[in-house]
């Protein structure tokens, strides 16, 4: 997969009949539930939905100091939906979307799935995505702590890997809509894996996926974590918003718990659910295809595995920002 370059659209249209054109594509492929729960939940109301997109937009020449690479309808229109139409707050997360990627410049060289550190995060389960969503229709994501290898992969390149992931996801209406949950499993995440995580580099991810992403994290489930990530979390609070605090949830051992808010029978048995247990090459073999091969690369142990469906095309598609000069 070759870079993709994301060049600004300032398309206007010319006839209210190639607006109405405009928004029925916007929203086209959504079921009729997710239509009413995007109106419900964030405001969405299809007869202003140009307009909404074009007022956040304007907004673009007041921030000279920003490089905004894509400002087409439907990138828009993602952030207005993650900050509940609420225009102002929308503009606010596509500047610092784009300032994120200004300011921190070489995380998003070569941000590709093939990238040599992308691609060993990847085959490494970093992220693992599941196949099926849960019953809110929330696409489930899952970190198993214990296997990050620090002599192999960087933290950075993990977020890199996370990041290029959501980018794909996030490409699918539905999840700008029903949005995303997290579980991360701290079985076997020793003291000196942890002593690796410094405040700089949590700060890092922070700012990329709360505050500079547009998608609706409906939570942040730890398991299995030990006093020591405790503590590590205790270290982060000042970084989190309110919001983001309220959706942490900190489980222990206790899945009983994690089952209230996600039911088993979409979960992966290392989580107490009926799904087998999770492959972590499957999300690599969905983002590298036919360069995906782990014959010569450590990977760590692999089950049955599931077929994860998501069509080439929107690896394709504008998931990797050109950088700003």
């Amino acid at each position: 997969m070759g870079p993709v370059s994301l060049l600004p659209k300032y398309q206007k249209l010319s006839t209210w009949n190639g607006d109405l054109a405009k928004m029925t594509h916007l929203q086209a492929g959504l079921s009729p539930e997710t239509i009413e729960k995007a109106r419900l939940e964030l405001n969405e109301n299809p007869d202003v939905l140009h307009q909404d997109i074009q007022q956040v937009r304007d907004m673009i020449i007041t921030r000279p100091d920003i490089g905004f690479l894509r400002t087409d309808d439907a990138f828009i229109l993602r952030f207005l939906r993650a900050r509940k139409f609420h225009q102002a707050d929308a503009f606010r997360l596509l500047a610092q979307y784009f300032q994120y990627r200004q300011l921190n410049l070489d995380m998003f060289k070569n941000f590709k799935a093939d990238d040599p550190g992308i691609k060993r995060a990847l085959i490494d389960g970093f992220p693992g995505v599941l196949e099926n969503r849960d019953h809110y229709g929330r696409k489930i994501l899952l970190l198993f702590a214990a296997n990050w290898d620090q002599s192999r992969n960087s933290f950075t390149d993990i977020l890199r890997a996370i990041l290029l992931s959501l980018e794909v996801l996030i490409e699918d209406p539905e999840l700008q809509i029903n949005g995303f949950i997290l579980i991360i499993d701290w079985s076997n995440f020793s003291f000196k894996q942890a002593s690796k995580l410094t405040p700089s580099i949590l700060k890092l991810a922070i700012e990329g996926l709360q505050d500079s992403f547009p998608a609706r994290f409906g939570g942040v489930h730890f398991v299995n974590q030990p006093w020591y990530i405790h503590a590590l979390y205790t270290l982060i609070k000042p970084f989190l918003k309110d919001k983001t605090r309220k959706r942490i949830f900190l489980h222990g051992n206790n899945l009983n718990s994690l089952h209230q808010l996600i039911h088993p029978e979409f979960l992966p048995s290392e989580f107490g659910g009926t799904l087998p247990p999770y492959d972590m090459g499957t999300w690599a073999r969905t983002l590298l295809g036919p360069d995906y091969s782990d014959e010569n690369d450590y990977t760590h142990t692999s089950y049955n595995a599931m077929h994860v469906k998501h069509t080439s095309s929107n690896l394709e598609r504008e998931c990797s920002p050109k950088l700003m000069k």
